[in-house]
């Protein structure tokens, strides 16, 4: 039997048809129509999932949700990114959908799992996730099982604070912050990034262009890295000193510039920390 997993976030939509061992056996990436809201959003869902239940055997479904839910009755809080989702029932729309058991969590929660039971944090106790895509999200697993804590129960380290004004760690380092960051920092400006977003037909996804721009040289390319990975160093420390996990995996859209920001955050993290 297969199972069937849907990441619904607010740039892209992933509908996957897989085996419990992590194979996949077919991928639908779908760009997500911010305009027309959540029912937009249910109308690209239930025009691939019907296929792949016919194709394929399938046991049940996942979803992550870019927002807080209870995972408990599969109903939506909110969206911080698109509008149509307020209090909205999945679970129940996605059963009706399909016919099978469904499963409805955080979209960082369900990554933080993964990650826990079958990637970069397998053999580790407690293992926490920081996701940077179009918002920023966070998620901990401990021997095994999601921590939730309160309902809804997501580890939202996106809405840490960065300073007493309000400043938050999603307004620094989500895709679109980093973007609005690359944007405002290469007016006026010469090299491979300025460059880069100069050639662009359309505003948006400048950060794309960080990890060849860093492979050049570029030096505003390694400012910007640099004070993005200082912001989530700052929010992660919070993190650790709490919960002291044995790993922190960074993944999402921003997590694709690689060992450059690995590295970057791993150096600026430690000066946040009691020496302990």
């Amino acid at each position: 039997m297969s199972h069937i997993g849907i990441e619904i976030g607010g740039t892209k939509i992933q509908i996957v048809a897989g085996n419990a061992d992590g194979t996949f056996l077919e991928r639908h990436r779908l760009a997500a129509d911010r305009a027309r809201g959540g029912a937009g959003i249910r109308e690209q869902i239930a025009s691939v999932v019907p296929g792949l239940m016919a194709r394929h055997s399938v046991a049940s479904v996942g979803v992550g949700f870019g927002g807080p839910v209870d995972p408990k009755t599969g109903q939506i809080c909110c969206s911080h990114q698109v509008p149509g989702w307020h209090d909205f029932p999945l679970g129940d729309w996605v059963r009706d959908l399909t016919g099978v058991p469904v499963a409805v969590e955080n979209d960082a929660n369900v990554a933080a799992l993964g990650e826990a039971l079958r990637g970069a944090g397998r053999g580790f106790g407690c293992v926490f996730w920081i996701n940077m895509g179009s918002g920023v999200g966070g998620g901990m697993v401990v021997d095994g099982r999601l921590y939730h804590g309160a309902r809804p129960g997501e580890a939202e380290i996106g809405h840490l604070r960065l300073d007493r004004s309000g400043r938050i760690v999603e307004d620094a380092c989500s895709g679109w912050a980093v973007d609005r960051r690359i944007r405002a920092a290469v007016v006026g400006q010469e090299g491979f990034l300025a460059g880069a977003v100069g050639s662009q037909s359309s505003e948006g996804g400048e950060s794309r262009h960080l990890r060849s721009a860093i492979d050049a040289g570029d030096p505003l390319a390694r400012k910007i890295l640099g004070d993005v990975a200082d912001d989530l160093a700052f929010a992660l420390s919070h993190a650790v000193h709490l919960f002291h996990p044995e790993i922190i995996v960074v993944g999402g859209g921003l997590s694709l510039v690689g060992e450059p920001l690995r590295a970057a955050m791993a150096e600026a993290l430690p000066a946040y920390l009691m020496e302990a």
